[in-house]
């Protein structure tokens, strides 16, 4: 891996005593209980902050642009398929981390707002078939710029090496969680349903 570019830090946001809460926050558990193990306080909790601020963000953009983000979610599986942007209800639930049932309320709802048709399988018992319409492909290819290139301004700060080095660690990181929980997948980040619990 090479190693990351050196730039100039921002302050990090002050908290009501003027440190950075997670410091505060690990440094109040050390005072108080000094047996406490607190090493996972400063990525655990700024991992929390930044879904948190991320999730708000996206959800800010997407209300301006009048997009729903399940609706946004479903379209862009879709659109990633590639020609001719069907898929199977089955390969929807499977690709966007939710359940048969979330996904068959994405469908109706944008169906409803003709972004999507669907149809039946041929020779395949009860399967139904999630077509992107031309609407459908017009919104989420002026959508999606919209949210990454917002995202990719969020991230500026760091610069290319530093965001390529930090996509590494969270990766690995992601890798390692996920083997030791024995969990193979989550919801996205800014869907409905994700809490964001109290710091520390």
């Amino acid at each position: 891996m090479r190693t990351p570019e050196r730039r100039d830090r921002r302050p990090a946001a002050a908290g009501p005593t003027g440190d950075d809460p997670a410091d505060a926050i690990a440094a109040a558990w050390s005072r108080e209980r000094p047996q406490t193990p607190v090493d996972s306080i400063g990525v655990v909790t700024r991992i929390w902050q930044l879904a948190k601020h991320f999730g708000d963000d996206r959800r800010r953009v997407l209300a301006e642009a009048g997009v729903d983000p399940a609706t946004l979610d479903l379209l862009s599986v879709l659109r990633r398929s590639g020609p001719p942007y069907t898929m199977s209800t089955r390969d929807l639930a499977g690709h966007s981390l939710v359940t048969a049932g979330a996904i068959s309320q994405r469908v109706a709802r944008a169906e409803r707002e003709h972004l999507v048709t669907r149809r039946p399988a041929p020779g395949r018992s009860r399967a139904v078939l999630v077509e992107l319409t031309t609407a459908g492909h017009e919104l989420v290819e002026r959508t999606v710029d919209r949210v990454l290139a917002r995202e990719a301004e969020l991230l500026e700060g760091l610069g290319a090496e530093r965001q390529e080095a930090l996509a590494e660690l969270l990766r690995e990181l992601l890798g390692d969680v996920q083997e030791q929980l024995n969990v193979r997948g989550v919801s996205h980040v800014g869907h409905e349903g994700l809490d964001h619990p109290e710091q520390g």
